[in-house]
Parts: structure tokens; C-alpha cells; sequence
């Protein structure tokens, strides 16, 4: 590369600040995830909560469920996930559909594979403001067609949430997020602008490449990078072949979280009262009584 591709492309480009494998476990029933936030090593990063690398295969999957406080985005790679929930919302998510489900009061649902096969994707837990955690449940979902995208000088972005390049997602975030689906061919290079004040970080989903500095080592596949202060990031493809990764940041909330499971809230008192509502059908859980999943 010239010289001219070393200069910043930001007055404080971010840099990695920590990496961490996303390491193998089972989840549901029979399924397996790679767990890149969420565990020891990176428990959250204010607004997120969670991101799985899932992999899975009929039988298996993530049959009925509760969620209370955050939203779930399901991003498919591979295959399909058909999702049933107890107020009769059903639907498939095929390769490069999105669901973005806000949860809020209460939901009770299942994910599993459609079809034959392995169906593959991320699932990314977007944790809600105090405000925001028991308004009613909503999804956006966007088919793979639906999702904006641009290319130029050997990058391809696919615009999930926020901007880039120019183009801008139509999805609302209740908690302001930006997620960027990048695939730089090899010797191209990218420069992203990031909100200053948001928390950021890279997920690696193939390949390797150079995040943030050109003095840096490479980063390879299923890897998380969480990405230091600064107002974008550079990142370069110095591999033979393809790389390809997320973007993601948002604002940080920087309010108390109180988690059990699938339940975040503010306080304990406040999962104490949603363990009491899921158990008791109330207050936004209703509908569990006689639901069940046809799944």
C-alpha cells in the first residue's frame, strides 16, 4: 500500500481496545452458538447485552421462550429460522433477512430451523432504556432485498441499521444503533465514521483483516473487537481473500442492568416482579396461558 493509504483518515480513530474469542457452547435445545458477548471475558457492552454465532440443524433449536426488557436482532447468513410467538406473529427469516424484534413488556416465542440443513446467522441483544422497557412488543423485519446497500473501490457494506456510504437503513433503533455488514475484497481498505459518544465493536465473520491501525496484527474469524474511544475506524483486507464482518456501536445507556436469563431490567425488584408476571400471566404475558408453539 502507498503511504498515502497509512495517513488517519480521522482526527481519533479508534482503535482495538480488547479481543476476545467467541468460544463454542450449547443453548436451547441441541443448538450451538459461538458466544462473542455475554460471557466472563466481555459480559456487555453498554447498550449490548449479547451476540451469538449460532449454527443449528432440525431438531434442534430455541423452542418457547420468554424475553422482557431488551430487543433481539436475528441476522441469517445461512439457511432459515421460522419464529412463532403467543400473539400469533409467525414468519420465516431466510439468508440476509433481518428481524428486529423489540420485545419491551413480554414475549414468549420460538426460533428453530427451517428446512433441511444447517441454518447459521448472528443474534445481537440491544438492551432498552428504563423508559422503554415495558412498552409494547413490535418487530421490523427486513428481507434481504429490503436491506440497503453500496459499493465502491472493493467494499460492499449492507446497511442493517444506521448509515453508510451514503445509504441509510429504514429500520428505527429505540436505542440509537448503527450495524454495518462489511465484505472488503482483498488489498481494499474502509473508513467508517462512528458517533464519538457510542460504544462500537467489530464481529469477524470470514477471513482476517487489520482493524484500526496498519501497525496492527490481523484479526481473524470469530473474534470480537471491541473498539476504543475515537470518531471512526479504518479497517484494511491485507489477505488474498475475502474478509467479512460487522460494525456495530450504539449509545450507551448508562443505567443499572439487572439480568436473569432472558429477563433485563433495572433493578432486582423489577425481575422479581417479572418472574412473578411470567409465572402468573400478567402484565404483558398474558397470552402464555394456553400457548404453546406448534414447532
Amino acid at each position: 500500500m502507498s503511504e498515502s493509504d497509512q495517513s488517519p483518515a480521522f482526527n481519533r480513530p479508534r482503535l482495538v481496545a480488547k479481543k476476545v474469542p467467541a468460544k463454542l457452547q450449547h443453548e436451547g435445545d441441541g443448538a450451538v452458538v459461538r458466544r462473542a458477548i455475554g460471557r466472563s471475558e466481555l459480559k456487555s457492552l453498554d447498550p449490548f447485552l449479547m451476540l451469538d454465532d449460532f449454527s443449528v440443524a432440525p431438531p434442534a433449536g430455541f423452542p418457547d421462550h420468554p424475553h422482557r426488557g431488551f430487543e433481539t436482532v436475528t441476522y441469517m447468513i445461512q439457511g432459515g429460522i421460522t419464529h412463532q410467538d403467543f400473539a400469533g406473529h409467525k414468519g420465516t427469516i431466510g439468508p440476509g433477512d433481518v428481524q428486529w424484534m423489540t420485545a419491551g413488556r413480554g414475549i414468549i416465542h420460538s426460533e428453530m430451523p427451517s428446512g433441511e440443513g444447517t441454518s447459521k446467522g448472528l443474534q445481537l441483544w440491544i438492551n432498552l432504556s428504563s423508559k422503554d422497557k415495558m412498552i409494547e412488543p413490535r418487530y421490523q423485519e427486513l428481507l434481504k432485498e429490503d436491506i440497503k446497500r453500496a459499493e465502491s473501490d472493493g467494499v460492499e457494506v449492507r446497511v442493517v441499521a444506521g448509515e453508510s456510504m451514503g445509504v441509510r437503513s429504514p429500520v428505527y433503533t429505540r436505542t440509537p444503533t448503527m450495524y454495518l455488514d462489511f465484505t472488503l475484497k482483498p488489498r481494499a481498505q474502509m473508513h467508517q465514521s462512528i458517533p464519538e459518544a457510542w460504544n462500537s465493536f467489530v464481529y469477524v465473520i470470514e477471513g482476517e483483516g487489520v482493524f484500526g491501525s496498519l501497525n496492527s496484527s490481523s484479526m481473524a474469524a470469530h473474534h470480537v473487537l471491541v473498539l476504543g474511544p475515537g470518531d471512526g475506524l479504518s479497517v484494511w483486507n491485507t489477505s488474498s481473500k475475502a474478509l467479512r464482518f460487522v460494525l456495530i456501536g450504539g449509545q450507551p445507556l448508562n443505567e443499572p442492568v439487572v439480568q436473569y436469563g432472558p429477563f433485563v431490567m433495572n433493578t432486582q425488584a423489577e425481575i422479581d416482579r417479572t418472574i412473578e408476571d411470567y409465572q402468573y400471566c400478567r402484565n404483558g404475558f398474558e397470552m402464555a396461558k394456553n400457548w404453546r408453539s406448534s414447532q
